[in-house]
């Protein structure tokens, strides 16, 4: 039968030769010897730990509460708002003028729009197909049936 040379491989990575391994096994024998075979002594005091409780006691630690909270806030992402060009705004208007005509009927339009976000810098882009209740040009918003109010200012697209 041939031996696994990787067997005991895990003492070269600590740097450790097989001399000083085998070096070490025999002091453990020496000391211990005497009980290395003998069985767990169990408690006649104490009824034996539940296995969650006993897990319980090495379960790592968290110092710094909020800690994994606050790295998770700070990698999730967010997009930055953009400037749009004229023609872009003029296409939006023009689908503001059609809305403002057949208000009545409740037109129905897909609307892209920047949400900002309320924790740190930048927002996230929506895009949903909405019926529209209400124009308001004094607030420059958006009412819609579901009870969305989008600011004109922060809508990038507009489809009939």
């Amino acid at each position: 039968m041939k031996k696994d040379p990787l067997a005991n491989a895990w003492h070269e990575v600590r740097g450790v030769t097989s001399e000083e391994l085998k070096k070490a096994q025999e002091e453990v024998r020496e000391k211990y010897g005497d009980i290395l075979r003998e069985p767990r002594p169990i408690s006649t005091k104490h009824r034996p730990m539940s296995p969650e409780n006993r897990a319980a006691q090495f379960a790592p630690f968290a110092a710094l509460t909020g800690y994994d909270s606050a790295i998770a806030e700070t990698a999730r992402y967010t997009e930055d708002s953009v400037e749009l060009d004229e023609n872009r705004k003029a296409e939006i208007d023009q689908v503001l003028q059609w809305i403002e005509e057949e208000i009545e009927t409740g037109p129905e339009v897909t609307i892209t729009w920047f949400v900002p976000d309320d924790r740190k810098e930048g927002g996230e882009f929506r895009t949903e197909r909405k019926q529209i209740r209400k124009l308001d040009p004094i607030k420059r918003t958006i009412l819609t049936m579901d009870g969305t109010e989008i600011s004109i200012d922060s809508i990038t697209d507009m489809m009939l």
